[in-house]
């Protein structure tokens, strides 16, 4: 990716990790565009949100606040980093789920 290409998407990259809306909000306006590293993060900051969702589904069944917490706390810090890395210009994967993420999505904003 050039310099040019990673400049014209660091705004919807970023956007694209406020969950649900900014993930639509970014694939939507980068439809048209298809600029690759935005398209990079709204893969990672879908998976991100569908992973998220899935987990906090489990873990709600369960009556385990400490459980709770910990979760919350991890996908803050992976929405972090996720957002630290395109605000940095960078196409990091998210850990853990990342390489996942962008297999899985592979499609979504070619």
């Amino acid at each position: 990716m050039t310099e040019a290409t990673i400049k014209e998407g660091k705004l919807l990259a970023c956007v694209a990790y406020i969950p649900l809306f900014g993930v639509l909000i970014a694939y939507i306006l980068n439809n048209n565009k298809k600029n690759p590293f935005t398209s990079f993060h709204v893969r990672q900051g879908l998976g991100l949100f569908l992973f998220y969702l899935i987990c906090a589904v489990s873990v709600s069944n369960l009556d385990s606040p400490t459980l709770r917490l910990w979760l919350w706390y991890s996908f803050i810090g992976l929405f972090i980093i996720g957002f630290g890395s395109a605000l940095l210009g960078k196409t990091y994967v998210i850990p853990i789920i990342g390489n996942y993420i962008q297999k899985t999505f592979k499609n979504l904003g070619s």
